[in-house]
Order: structure tokens, then sequence, then C-alpha cells
């Protein structure tokens, strides 16, 4: 993985999405405070979205938005090998299987975005 892809890049992501998420604007035609969850696509609870039903589209869906299950690591092994897995790990078989509801490393995370969907 390069520098454009590495953990920190992600944490940062995730930071940035997180302050974006807490944006709000007062829209006086309606009289009220418009935020994320006033405006999203929420494929899953369309009549009443929360932020976490908002489809928002990042790399960090694939560890639920997350920085737990972005930092975790365990150690797998097979037959007399073993070694320790990451975020690295997950994220590439995520790419891979996209609609998995837990990856096949000893992390066990799902693939799942935080709002149900792939």
């Amino acid at each position: 993985f390069s520098g454009v892809l590495s953990e920190e890049v992600l944490r940062a992501l995730l930071e940035l999405q997180e302050q974006l998420s807490d944006a709000w604007a007062w829209a006086p035609k309606a009289g009220k405070v418009v935020t994320l969850s006033d405006v999203c696509y929420a494929p899953l609870n369309p009549t009443a979205p929360t932020l976490g039903d908002c489809c928002v589209n990042s790399v960090t869906q694939y560890f639920q938005n997350n920085r737990t299950h972005l930092a975790a690591s365990a150690t797998q092994s097979s037959g007399q090998d073993s070694g320790t897995v990451d975020w690295r790990d997950h994220l590439i078989y995520c790419v891979n299987s996209p609609l998995s509801f837990k990856d096949i490393t000893a992390l066990e995370l799902s693939c799942m975005a935080q709002y149900g969907g792939p």
C-alpha cells in the first residue's frame, strides 16, 4: 500500500467525515436547522433517517466508519504459518467481496457499510 492509502490517511478521512456529519445550516424558508440526515440518501430508512442511515460512499465504510475496526489486528494461523492480519487484509477482502457480512480473516469484520448496505 502506498502513502495515499495508509492507516493515517484513512483515520484523517474518517475524522473529516465526522466533521461533515456534524455540519448544519439554518434554512430560513423552512424555519429550521438542516442537517445531513435531512438531505441524505438513506435507502434502508428513507422516512426517518438518522446519520447512521445515510449512504456515504467512502472506503471507510468497509470498517463501518469505526476507528476501532480500522485499528484492529489479529493473529491468524494457517497450518504451521502464523502472521498478523489488519486493515489491509480486511480491505483487500472487501474490495473482492463487498457483500460479505464477515471476512475470512481472523478479524471477522463485516464489509457492509454503517448504513447496512454494500
